[in-house]
């Protein structure tokens, strides 16, 4: 079991505090920093070092968060990083790239399909040098950024949530809850408006059950660096966090209606039954909502 994985640092839980709450700071110092107008300062940062130069600042201190996180679990909670990363007797590499595959497809048809039909609200940037520098960037570092969440909400949080609450709902509610709103000083949410967050709570909910079901972090990997790096490399606009060298650039003027709703109530399902079958899920009540029971410590090893 997943976040059972974690069972020897129930006598370590204040261990659990510090990483979060220094990461929840940052944030917030930096909502509080760009709280007057994020638009205006990544448009002043962009001319000042480029697009490709200031996605990658962006990305850099993700890397360093990331192994900083694994070096908190591997050397103060005394826990190995497989057991962060999955209940398998070693991480299934193939999960991770059958979930990148099937929503970096989904989403790089969803662009395709939009810009085949509104293709005025699209200019078309592609440019083979800036584009090469940005695939190596975004290929290179945007799985860092994307691992490093994954590993802090689905893997750390929803263990450690898990051995104080002894209930699987709770860490599910508060990971997805706490991921969304975090993405509440994204320009993108100032643009559309708040009702944005339902979509990114819905995602976080979506990972969250992908990781419990499948009892391991391989296809929430998968999936969030895919979505993230087919974002960056296919479509950007001067209202996202994203502001890259893109092939495409989105001129259409944002609306908080159907493709806000529609991922979470419709293509989210979709792919959660698509894994369901292929992995043979079951017990989605116990495995989602049933108590943890932890194993005495003195009789497992991880």
């Amino acid at each position: 079991m997943f976040i059972e994985q974690a069972y020897k640092n129930r006598r370590n839980l204040v261990a659990y505090i510090p990483f979060p709450l220094v990461f929840l700071g940052l944030m917030v110092a930096n909502f509080m920093v760009s709280a007057e107008d994020t638009n205006t300062i990544i448009r002043n940062e962009i001319e000042r070092y480029g697009k490709s130069m200031f996605f990658l600042s962006n990305l850099i201190p993700f890397a360093f968060l990331l192994l900083l996180l694994l070096f908190w679990v591997k050397y103060m909670h005394k826990q190995s990083i497989l057991s962060l990363t999955t209940s398998r007797p070693e991480v299934d590499w193939n999960r991770v790239f059958f979930s990148f595959l099937i929503w970096g497809g989904f989403s790089t048809l969803l662009i395709f399909i939009s810009y085949q039909s509104n293709p005025e609200s699209f200019v078309f940037n592609f440019n083979l040098r800036p584009f090469l520098a940005l695939a190596l960037i975004s290929l290179t570092l945007i799985p860092f950024q994307t691992s490093f969440e994954e590993y802090l909400f689905r893997g750390y949080l929803m263990q450690g949530i898990g051995l104080v609450s002894k209930r699987k709902w709770i860490p599910l509610l508060l990971t997805s809850i706490v991921f969304g709103l975090l993405h509440g000083a994204n320009p993108e949410v100032g643009k559309i408006g708040y009702i944005l967050l339902v979509y990114y709570i819905g995602t976080g909910f979506l990972l969250g059950i992908m990781t419990l079901m499948d009892e391991g972090m391989e296809l929430s990997l998968g999936f969030h660096a895919a979505n993230n790096i087919t974002g960056a490399l296919l479509v950007t606009s001067d209202w996202t966090v994203f502001q890259t060298d893109s092939v495409l650039i989105d001129k259409s003027e944002p609306s908080a209606g159907l493709e806000v709703i529609f991922p979470v109530l419709v293509v989210f399902p979709i792919l959660l039954f698509i894994f369901s079958k292929k992995y043979k899920w079951s017990g989605w009540k116990e495995k989602l909502l049933g108590k943890i029971v932890l194993p005495p410590v003195e009789n497992q090893n991880l």
